[in-house]
């Protein structure tokens, strides 16, 4: 069988950020591999997710977004949706991509000025032209190929810094049975909502027709792979992150609250090239996340609200993009933005979740392709877990939640 990544890997580079990053150092930085589990889990859930978004998308013909404008009915319930969708990716992510930029800024900081530069916020502007050109230039094909490239690069240098610091297979496999040490909770849902995410599923529906749009069974086959493969990928990019600082620096006595003060912590264990191994990484990896978030945010918004012009597209795209960048040059932190986008996001998750599952079993739409039990099974998992992880984030917003 011939491997070859597609689609997928626009959803690997999504969700491999720099939140994803930092995440996976604090993780194992705190609780070495004990959440190695919460990992495992995520990817399953994204893979079995996400293979539902590309079988819509070829085998239904319509996007996530207007399968759920479709399948809402009522006006109230479609207004519902918009708002959320509205405030969940387009308000929400134009916080986000300032923290993409600025890992993205950082990564490229560690590897040219030495990890422990003072940050330069005009560094943001370099990722930010080049996912300004690669959104305007919209070739699909080309865009897939250096996504392609960076989730490969993201892979190979954290494959080199895990190997640099020997993690113990003993313990990687300890960590595989599911308990949450004292204190580890919010991380392991952290690291959960870090892989499995909302935008990420309007994307794959979009991209899978853009990469295979004759459609029919051969297609759904290999985006199935393909969504196994780069989602696989990806899930060990975040693996091979935590184990590098589980090995590292799990009981080290050290504050490790980024991967900046990683690729710092690491310098005693391999010199200077943990600095410039871990500044690639954060660069790549703030860098795929600026360009797909802004393409995710645009089919969706497009989607939900008939909005099927190229120049729409772009203009939603850019917007959130030209956004993201000024938060990161000014420096500020969006609070009440990232209040907001947490609020939606926890509502969005499982309300998407749910949707995917509902027209996934829809005859007229699906055909013979519609989900069987187990996959009914493992979705409505996905779901409890999601809503889980949505109350969590919208208790966590309004102060309930420390």
């Amino acid at each position: 069988m011939k491997l070859s990544f597609g689609p997928g890997a626009l959803v690997a580079a999504a969700f491999i950020g720099p939140g994803t990053v930092t995440a996976c150092t604090v993780a194992g930085a705190d609780f070495g591999f004990a959440l190695v589990w919460a990992l495992v889990f995520a990817t399953l859930a994204t893979i079995i997710l996400q293979s539902m978004a590309a079988r819509l998308g070829l085998i239904g013909g319509v996007g996530l977004g207007e399968s759920m404008m479709a399948g809402a009915g009522d006006t109230r319930l479609k207004a519902l949706v918009g708002s959320l969708v509205l405030a969940a990716l387009f308000v929400g992510n134009c916080a986000y991509e300032g923290g993409n930029l600025t890992g993205a800024a950082l990564g490229l900081e560690a590897v040219f000025s030495g990890a422990d530069a003072a940050p330069q916020r005009l560094v943001i502007l370099v990722p930010a032209v080049i996912a300004a050109a690669a959104l305007w230039a919209g070739k699909y094909r080309a865009l897939e190929r250096g996504l392609i490239g960076l989730v490969l690069l993201m892979s190979l240098t954290f494959l080199i810094s895990a190997i640099l610091v020997r993690p113990d297979l003993g313990a990687f496999v300890g960590g595989l049975v599911p308990k949450v040490p004292d204190g580890a909770l919010l991380t392991a849902i952290a690291l959960i909502g870090t892989t499995i995410v909302p935008y990420n599923l309007f994307l794959h529906a979009a991209a899978v027709r853009a990469r295979w749009p004759e459609g029919g069974e051969a297609a759904v086959a290999n985006a199935l792979r393909d969504t196994r493969l780069s989602i696989g990928l990806g899930g060990v990019v975040s693996l091979l992150i935590l184990s590098t600082a589980a090995s590292a620096l799990f009981q080290s006595g050290l504050e490790i609250r980024s991967a900046q003060d990683m690729a710092i912590a690491l310098q005693p264990v391999a010199g200077d090239s943990a600095r410039i191994l871990i500044g690639v990484g954060l660069a790549a990896a703030g860098l795929t996340s600026a360009i797909t978030a802004p393409m995710a945010t645009a089919y969706a918004v497009s989607e939900v609200f008939g909005l099927k012009s190229r120049a729409a597209f772009r203009s939603i795209a850019l917007t959130v993009l030209f956004v993201g960048t000024a938060i990161g040059l000014l420096g500020i932190r969006p609070v009440q933005l990232i209040l907001v986008a947490q609020a939606a996001n926890g509502l969005l998750l499982p309300i998407v979740a749910v949707f995917l599952l509902v027209a996934m079993n829809r005859t007229s739409l699906l055909g013979d392709h519609v989900n069987r039990p187990t996959d009914n099974l493992l979705g409505g998992l996905v779901v409890l877990v999601s809503c889980g992880l949505g109350l969590r984030l919208i208790l966590r917003a309004i102060g309930i939640w420390p």
